[in-house]
């Protein structure tokens, strides 16, 4: 089997996990009106997910890092199904909360497992694309898996969503064992190496880049349905549209931001899909009264944000590329945080009855993270000049002394 298939197996799998992952925020309203808490209190099931990834998950790829890729992969999987079972079987939000964090912790070992495996597998020149691919898993979630879930909310029971993913994670689990080839893992990397890397300037401040982006995303996201609901005005059937809609915006923008990083670099790739991110949620917070406007308002606001996921990973791992997955999770676990202290954010505006006022909220935290991602080239690119520099002496010295 050639790699593109068992890349594509992955990013297939990542569907899954992505659908479990989001798909609170498309129900967001029916899980709260059956459970009997507020939106708002809803809405920290996001944060509470978050929270158990971003600090859960170095610590168990610390742990596993010698472990087979295939096998931990299967792993991750078994406990993942575990997780959705407990969601849709044990009744009340306790137990939903439990779910989130097992959940959390078990997600974020198959995303960064599966981002280091298909960087293994792919040509150093098709890397971008290759990650790109398994983070268009995750959007397609958005396309297929939480218009659908918001369909079987509506129709049925919330609950149902969970228990299929549970029993279609074991059938992935099957797949895994005849479709991915047996990798070794690496040498592990202790937590305190691991957070020496926050050190590096040019590392610390690209993760910063993501908390900001992704925080600037998460305040809206969170109360998207919310929001279309009751300062938009669209009917039930409109909000399933419009979530679809959405979905297939970022699977072209998260494919078409992997390519555009292959051709023209991260640098323009990301700014670019950041500045359009800016441009729609203010667009969003002026004209949210119409219908008309939200559904194209959306599709670019999807494009735009889900561009630069595989940009900013690609960048990350050209930074430290002898410790790939360490840098895969160090982002994952920002982006969580940066997710977490989103929905927090967003929660507090909706307590303070101001649901209209998260898209530009959201807007003012991207454009932190333009700022910063600006100063965060340029460190880059003196510290390669330096290196440049220092390789052209080394040479020069030892032409001298031959």
């Amino acid at each position: 089997m050639s790699h593109a298939w068992k890349i594509y197996t992955l990013a297939i799998i990542s569907f899954l996990v992505g659908t479990s992952e989001f798909i609170i925020a498309g129900i967001l309203d029916r899980v709260a009106e059956d459970l009997g808490v507020s939106v708002s209190a809803a809405g920290q099931l996001i944060t509470v997910f978050s929270i158990a990834y971003a600090f859960g998950t170095p610590l168990l790829i610390a742990l596993t890092a010698r472990m087979e890729r295939r096998k931990l992969l299967q792993y991750s999987l078994a406990v993942f199904a575990i997780a959705n079972i407990i969601a849709a079987l044990l009744p009340g939000y306790e137990f939903l909360v439990i779910s989130r964090i097992i959940l959390a912790l078990s997600a974020g070992v198959f995303v960064v497992t599966s981002l280091t495996v298909v960087s293994a597998l792919a040509p150093a020149e098709k890397q971008g694309s290759a990650i790109a691919t398994v983070v268009m898993g995750f959007s397609a979630a958005l396309i297929v898996g939480v218009p659908l879930g918001r369909v079987i909310a509506s129709v049925y029971d919330w609950k149902m969503i969970f228990g299929g993913i549970g029993a279609l994670s074991i059938l992935a689990i099957v797949a895994i064992a005849f479709l991915i080839p047996v990798l070794k893992g690496e040498d592990p990397i202790p937590m305190r190496a691991q957070l020496r890397l926050f050190k590096e300037p040019r590392i610390a401040t690209a993760l910063a880049v993501t908390f900001f982006w992704i925080g600037g995303y998460s305040i809206t996201y969170t109360y998207i349905s919310p929001f279309l609901l009751e300062v938009t005005g669209m009917s039930e059937q409109a909000v399933s549209t419009g979530l679809f809609a959405f979905g297939i915006a970022s699977l072209v923008g998260s494919k078409l931001g992997g390519f555009s990083t292959d051709k023209i670099g991260a640098p323009r790739t990301l700014l670019a899909g950041m500045a359009l991110q800016i441009a729609t949620l203010l667009l969003m917070a002026f004209a949210g009264h119409s219908v008309a406007a939200m559904f194209p308002l959306l599709i670019l606001w999807a494009f735009a944000a889900w561009s630069s996921g595989p940009t900013q990973q690609y960048y990350l791992i050209s930074l430290a590329p002898g410790a790939s997955s360490i840098m895969l999770s160090l982002n994952s676990s920002v982006l969580q945080l940066g997710m977490a202290a989103g929905a927090g954010l967003g929660g507090l505006a909706v307590e303070g009855g101001s649901l209209h006022a998260v898209s530009w909220i959201g807007a003012l935290g991207v454009a932190v993270a333009v700022s910063t991602a600006v100063y965060a080239f340029r460190l880059s690119s003196s510290h390669a000049k330096r290196n440049e520099t220092a390789a052209k002496e080394s040479a020069r010295l030892a032409k001298t002394s031959a």
